[in-house]
């Protein structure tokens, strides 16, 4: 939490320049927003404490592609920018793995496969546990 109220609105500027859709937002609430400008609110009100780990579940569910995409790059660039250690949980696994530099598949709760996004995909794990045969 930022106690600090100079410091806070520089974060907050900070991430409305990182989240540019948000600034011409800012004056409305949030139940207003779009899915895609909603998940980047809540990613942005992460931001503002410079986590050195961020955990997100299901950042593309309910979007477009499109919006989809952007979010995606936007998690992609967090984790350059800043070097934050990123746990996505996600379903959207064709978008997510090019952005992840290691995957790790759970089934029941029980990890069945780890490793870079290209391994994972050669192994043809994903195909067993979506349809079944883990």
């Amino acid at each position: 939490m930022v106690r600090d109220k100079k410091l806070l609105r520089e974060r907050i500027g900070e991430v409305l320049e990182f989240f540019p859709a948000l600034k011409a937002k800012l004056n409305e609430k949030s139940g207003t927003l779009s899915g895609g400008q909603q998940q980047m609110l809540a990613i942005a009100r992460a931001l503002v404490t410079r986590p050195s780990v961020l955990l997100l579940d299901e950042p593309s569910l309910g979007l477009a592609p499109k919006i989809v995409k952007e979010v995606f790059a936007k998690i992609k660039e967090i984790n350059e920018r800043h070097k934050t250690a990123i746990f996505v949980v996600e379903h959207n696994l064709r978008s997510l793995l090019h952005i992840v530099h290691r995957a790790y598949v759970l089934d029941k709760g029980v990890v069945v496969a780890e490793g870079k996004p290209s391994e994972v995909i050669q192994s043809r794990i994903l195909e067993k546990v979506f349809l079944g045969k883990v």
